[in-house]
């Protein structure tokens, strides 16, 4: 019987001392991407089974063996979204966008789900965030897909990712290629694992990425497909390559990539990290230009990439990036008496509506429990407000960081507060510099 009281294997809590840290990552990748045209787009949590048959493939793990799918009270096959991409395409055709200026440039911050192991970065929900660009076929929007993803990792102070590109050619020339590798792993049969036998004549590419170590050895002397793509495919590579070297991003080309879904045509790439174990590709993706026409579209080249926000702090952890100090409380305001607690209630409730973060006591607590209470949770000043206070229209505002007091007037009290704030603010900033002055020295 489940523990009602436990997550389910696979997910965890995001924690309220952990919900800074995802919103800083989450922000930075809507801001970035904003800043080269992409705007968001959001999506359903499920959507019809046969969106991701048709698009992932069928032969993919993802979809034999992933996938979160059940029959609605209907009888009609949902699944949970495994990816983002397919999403966002049935979207697009659904909506029209497809009809007006080209390119389109969507984005999203979404959670998926996969029926998988669990383990470091990886979980049955999960987290990512994506960009899907319709309508160029120019190897530019290649190259400004991946500086997007570049410079988000620089952003966040990601270092130490590897970029790894290749071309898995056109439909065209990657049919000569799948020839080559079936007649390879015909060879090799008895060798791989049974979900590759059964891939072998319908999709031998899939071979190329299972991670079942019997395979993985017979992979390594496949056939590889930048011999195989054709003139049209090798000058679109070579015009990517050049963009690439012009915006000045390192890259390595590494011929056994693939990715792990079907919709994939010409570029694909990885950017791998060596600090976050096994699950090492911080970030993949790649061209689908066929995908579009495949769900019911007229035919529009596309393209985009995926990141995974867990994978993403696992990184960020590794390389030490520093996130935002978390929001503290600006002003606690304890009451003494109803009267105090009233008025400081009345207080906190019109400085929350000129912006502060302000807070009063709501669980009846003594005035020294109330300024405990604010010095554990970090509040920057603390006011008590009693019968005298009431009675002479000012109160004792408290630094609680330097110790020093001021008298304030309740009247225009949010004005005060602000200067205070700007004030410490200053003085922190006039500290931090001189710091900086003693230590240069």
């Amino acid at each position: 019987m489940a523990v009602i009281t436990n997550a389910p294997r696979g997910t965890q809590d995001v924690l309220p001392a952990q919900s800074a840290r995802w919103q800083y990552i989450e922000n930075t990748l809507l801001r970035t991407a904003e800043l080269f045209g992409f705007r968001e787009i959001r999506t359903p949590v499920f959507e019809h089974t046969e969106l991701f048959s048709r698009s992932v493939g069928d032969t993919t793990d993802v979809v034999q063996k992933e996938m979160y799918t059940f029959l609605d009270k209907g009888k009609r096959s949902v699944t949970l979204r495994p990816e983002g991409t397919a999403g966002v395409v049935r979207a697009v055709l659904q909506n029209g966008l497809l009809g007006g200026a080209l390119p389109l440039r969507t984005c999203y911050v979404i959670p998926c789900f996969r029926y998988e192991k669990p383990q470091a970065g990886r979980l049955r929900e999960f987290h990512q965030f994506g960009v899907e660009m319709f309508g160029p076929k120019s190897p530019a929007a290649d190259a400004q897909v991946i500086a997007l993803a570049n410079e988000i990792f620089q952003t966040l102070g990601i270092e130490g990712l590897e970029l790894h590109i290749n071309s898995i050619g056109c439909p065209e020339c990657r049919a000569k290629y799948q020839q080559a590798l079936r007649e390879y792993f015909t060879a090799h049969l008895g060798t791989l694992c049974e979900t590759c036998q059964g891939r072998l004549e319908k999709n031998p590419m899939r071979i190329l990425d299972c991670k079942s170590p019997e395979c993985h050895a017979v992979v390594e002397g496949a056939p590889l497909v930048l011999d195989y793509i054709c003139d049209d495919c090798r000058e679109h590579f070579e015009g990517l390559k050049k963009r690439l070297d012009l915006l000045g991003i390192s890259y390595s080309v590494d011929p056994k990539i693939v990715r792990g879904l079907d919709y994939y045509t010409r570029t694909v790439f990885e950017f791998v990290s060596q600090k976050i174990g096994a699950q090492g590709t911080v970030c993949g993706g790649g061209r689908y230009d066929g995908l579009v026409e495949e769900l019911g579209g007229s035919a529009t080249p596309a393209l985009g990439f995926a990141m995974g926000l867990e994978r993403l702090l696992l990184q960020m952890d590794a390389c030490g990036c520093l996130f935002p100090e978390e929001n503290t409380c600006d002003i606690y305001l304890a009451g003494m008496g109803e009267a105090g607690s009233l008025r400081a209630q009345q207080l906190c409730y019109e400085l929350q509506q000129e912006g502060f973060y302000a807070e009063c006591d709501c669980m009846e607590r003594s005035v020294k429990a109330q300024m405990k209470y604010a010095d554990k949770h970090g509040a920057k000043y603390a006011a008590v407000l009693g019968k005298s206070e009431l009675q002479s229209g000012e109160c004792t505002v408290k630094d609680m960081r330097g110790g020093k007091s001021v008298q304030v007037s309740l009247t225009d009290f949010a004005g005060q507060i602000y200067r205070l704030l700007l004030e410490g603010a200053y003085t922190e900033v006039i500290e931090a510099g001189e710091q900086l002055q003693k230590g240069q020295e």
